[in-house]
């Protein structure tokens, strides 16, 4: 792991590489945010079904999964910095088609390409992160950044708002243009990191086959706990309105319970991360889905807004401490030579349990009761926190060694 140029452990702050690390995330994730709500409604006014539009934000998520492997070879190619420039540019560019576009085809082409340069974006500052911070902070620096892109998420649809209020729906895109626009000027400014040593140079790229081979039984067990963890975080978007509207709450209370939830998730990333660095990653991984087991399996008992806000807060906490999880096992398990191609896979075992859990939840909710569907994401939950408790060591993926290894670096 290589640290930010002249950085050692001992002197690492977060506060220092705040702008480089997270300003560009935030970014990122407030243009995104800003037009997320407009999407189905853009669509719909283009002349989709609502079967359609709902189809047509989905193709975000359909971007990210068939972009993540390219996305490795793009970091590969042109480097960290140049990624998140051009992946932030690239969105920006689909949003202006998204404003400019008169027809449904070319609208749900610019969704695609921001799904895709999400992808481009998020391995880039991934991989950015793993040589920049020390192995001894890197849970808490990733963390952060999982905490970092839910607040942009979070921010986005009220730049949205203000900007459609005067203007109309299609501010929301010129809103996440300039934002984007201004992610990218700070991603420019973010530091090159320095060449790996000449041993490392004269090594030709791996190809993918090699690198699902190498690493086949990391993919085959924790990768499998990232599928589980991703299908219930995907799930539980669908889960709380739903049960919402079940139980007959109106739109704006159920706009509030679910805004709550959002609200715990965002608030105990950084202790999550902290709790991972000094105690080991099994320590945050296990509680994080056995907590959002137990809130899934107690939603279909709740049968009035306080219950129902009660678990949901309990689902936002469970994954609120999960912040950061995914990444900071990636980066434990990513060697040095193939990290990006390593990564790129480890993203697609994400988005495809994302793609999977609502699905699964759609299909058992087609042939039995919503209880009993998720009741079903529960089971994952479960079956989540037994996989992470198999296979993440007590102590984590952090070798001490690292750190000695990050300090000869820094001084060299």
């Amino acid at each position: 792991m290589r640290p930010v140029p002249g950085v050692s452990p001992q002197s690492f702050s977060l506060r220092r590489i705040a702008l480089p690390a997270f300003g560009p995330s935030l970014l990122f994730g407030v243009g995104e945010g800003a037009i997320l709500p407009i999407v189905p409604l853009t669509a719909r006014e283009l002349g989709a079904s609502v079967s359609v539009a709902a189809l047509v934000v989905t193709l975000i998520g359909v971007g990210s999964l068939v972009s993540n492997v390219p996305a490795s070879a793009i970091t590969t190619r042109f480097g960290e910095r140049r990624a998140m420039v051009g992946a932030s540019l690239w969105a920006a560019f689909a949003m202006l088609l998204c404003m400019l576009a008169r027809d449904l085809v070319v609208f749900s082409l610019a969704i695609l390409m921001i799904g895709m340069s999400t992808a481009v974006f998020n391995l880039a500052r991934l991989s950015w992160m793993a040589e920049a911070v020390p192995v001894r902070y890197r849970a808490r620096a990733l963390s952060t950044l999982g905490g970092v892109l839910r607040i942009g998420l979070f921010i986005g649809p009220f730049v949205a708002a203000a900007a459609i209020h005067p203007f109309g729906p299609l501010a929301a895109y010129a809103a996440g243009i300039v934002v984007l626009v201004a992610g990218a000027v700070v991603a420019r400014s973010v530091a090159e990191l320095p060449a790996p040593g000449a041993d490392a140079t004269r090594r030709a790229p791996l190809r993918l086959a090699e690198v699902l081979r190498e690493h086949r039984r990391v993919f085959a067990t924790v990768g499998l706990g990232v599928v589980l963890i991703a299908a219930v975080r995907a799930s539980r978007q669908g889960i709380i309105p739903l049960w919402g509207e079940h139980i007959g709450l109106g739109a704006a209370s159920v706009s509030l319970i679910y805004g709550l939830s959002n609200a715990v998730d965002m608030l105990v990333f950084y202790p999550a991360g902290r709790r991972m660095d000094l105690r080991g990653r099994r320590a945050v991984a296990v509680p994080s889905m056995a907590i959002m087991g137990v809130a899934l399996l107690a939603i279909p008992f709740t049968h009035a807004a306080p219950s129902l806000l009660a678990a949901s807060l309990l689902i936002g906490f469970g994954n609120g401490i999960g912040s950061g999880l995914v990444m900071t096992l990636g980066v434990d398990h990513a060697p040095a030579h193939g990290r990006t191609q390593f990564l790129g896979v480890w993203r697609l075992l994400s988005d495809v349990g994302a793609t999977a859990g609502p699905a699964l939840l759609s299909a058992v909710a087609a042939l039995a009761p919503l209880a009993a569907a998720i009741a079903a994401i529960g089971a994952i939950a479960f079956a989540g926190a037994a996989a992470f408790s198999r296979w993440v060591p007590r102590a984590g993926a952090t070798d001490p060694r690292a750190d000695a290894t990050d300090e000869s670096r820094a001084s060299s």
